[in-house]
């Protein structure tokens, strides 16, 4: 096909070339005549070339192939677990590594019992996880999801039952340092009961048995919390035909006696021990707390005051108790002691008398006044004497001695005579008349 074009405006890339309907096309110069400039004519002849179309089909379909075969044709595969070991409350799964052909890795998730039990850590690197806290002969189901960008893979589903209390066959045990006759020993015992006896610490060890808490293998068992025990803990677990428990056989466990307690070996009669101390113990818990001796009293030696009256040698001091207990001093009716302490209205005394006269002098009050005054006094008096009563009651009850009342009454008699005396004397001279030179008493006391 022949088209002639017009040769517009020519520039060092690119040529704008005018069709007879006058369309513009750009075209690159360089494949243009070198010698050509505006307004020249160039023919242009275009055809198809079908076998350079047909070369580079093939190319093509060949590059698709190779790009197929390289990154299509594998595709990941599903996991592969099955059961390594088994005891009484833990499995060791173990599963081959994973193949993800040309996907990405998204996670590696466990199953147990058709829940999720967690995530792998580092899939890639780990072919194997152990899962502990099982419940003894119990059967489990487990299996894997592999999630990944060309889809999700599951494993097959593998069922376990963990052991017996009997069955001694999932026990795994990798020796430390022992002396010779020890270690041939063990591996006697060990065979016998259908144990395994493997030379390092692996993920399916349940128990590190050594005499010296020390080496690589030692340090290992620690780090992954496996058991390191004696030996007397196989011996033991083959005496009684069944697993026993690791804690009286520890390494740094305190030894009683000579070897482990008749209890780990299996045995009755540590039980009675433990049921004779216990039942001692309660014998102990039910007998009642003996009382302590008393504490030797400090009794006051002042008697206290009785119907009002202070004795005269209040403050002399008393001689010690005899070290003979006193007897108990019988319980007075309340009736009796009230009528003993049954307080005596004193008569007001001279000082009293003479202190109202004054009142009356410099007050100016009358005669009536003085009376009220004279009669309220006795009413303190009574208030005191029952407060005295009262502490004499209060330390009565806490045993201390009183007077004899014979004494106590003697004493106030004779005081209540001499009252009576003085009073009338006062009275007296309280009344009298006047002094010759006609003033009074008072005026003269004044």
């Amino acid at each position: 096909m022949l088209v002639s074009l017009t040769v517009g405006k020519v520039d060092a890339g690119v040529t704008v070339l005018l069709t007879p309907d006058k369309r513009l096309i750009e075209f690159p110069s360089i494949l243009l005549p070198p010698d050509i400039s505006s307004g020249s004519i160039v023919d242009v002849t275009v055809a198809r070339n079908v076998s350079s179309e047909d070369e580079a089909e093939r190319a093509f379909r060949a590059l698709q192939d190779k790009i197929f075969n390289a990154l299509g044709a594998a595709e990941p595969q599903a996991p592969n677990l099955r059961c390594r070991n088994a005891t009484q409350t833990s499995v060791v799964l173990e599963w081959d590594p994973i193949d993800l052909a040309t996907a990405d890795l998204i996670s590696l998730a466990l199953y147990r019992n058709g829940q999720k039990a967690g995530n792998i850590p580092k899939p890639t690197a780990m072919h194997s996880t152990k899962i502990s806290g099982l419940a003894v002969d119990t059967e489990y189901t487990f299996h894997l999801v592999l999630r990944t960008t060309a889809g999700t893979l599951a494993s097959e589903k593998v069922v376990v039952r963990t052991h017996k209390m009997t069955d001694l066959s999932g026990i795994t045990i990798t020796t430390g340092i022992l002396p010779p006759a020890v270690r041939e020993s063990l591996a006697r015992s060990v065979d016998r009961i259908g144990a395994k006896l493997v030379d390092t610490v692996r993920i399916d060890t349940t128990h590190f048995v050594t005499t010296e808490g020390r080496g690589v293998q030692w340090e290992k068992a620690n780090e992954l919390n496996i058991p390191v025990v004696r030996p007397e803990w196989v011996e033991a677990c083959e005496r009684n035909g069944r697993i026993l428990g690791v804690t009286k056989f520890y390494l740094d466990a305190a030894r009683v006696g000579m070897g482990p307690s008749a209890a780990d070996m299996g045995g009755s009669p540590p039980m009675q021990h433990n049921r004779s101390v216990s039942a001692a113990f309660s014998q102990h818990k039910e007998l009642p707390p003996q009382p302590s001796p008393p504490a030797p009293e400090q009794k006051q030696t002042s008697p206290p005051p009785t119907n009002g009256v202070r004795s005269p040698d209040v403050n002399k001091p008393t001689p010690p108790p005899p070290a003979e207990p006193e007897p108990v001093p019988e319980e007075v009716p309340e009736q009796k002691q009230e009528e003993e302490l049954q307080p005596v209205a004193p008569e007001p005394s001279v000082e009293a008398t003479t202190t109202e006269v004054q009142q009356e002098d410099d007050t100016g009050s009358e005669k009536g006044g003085d009376e009220s005054d004279v009669a309220s006094e006795p009413e303190d008096k009574v208030q005191q004497d029952d407060q005295q009563k009262v502490l004499a009651h209060e330390k009565e009850e806490q045993g201390l001695a009183v007077r004899p009342a014979s004494a106590v009454e003697d004493a106030e008699e004779s005081k209540e005579d001499e009252k009576e005396d003085d009073d009338k004397d006062d009275s007296l001279n309280l009344k009298g008349g006047k002094s010759p030179d006609g003033a009074s008493f008072q005026d003269v006391a004044l």
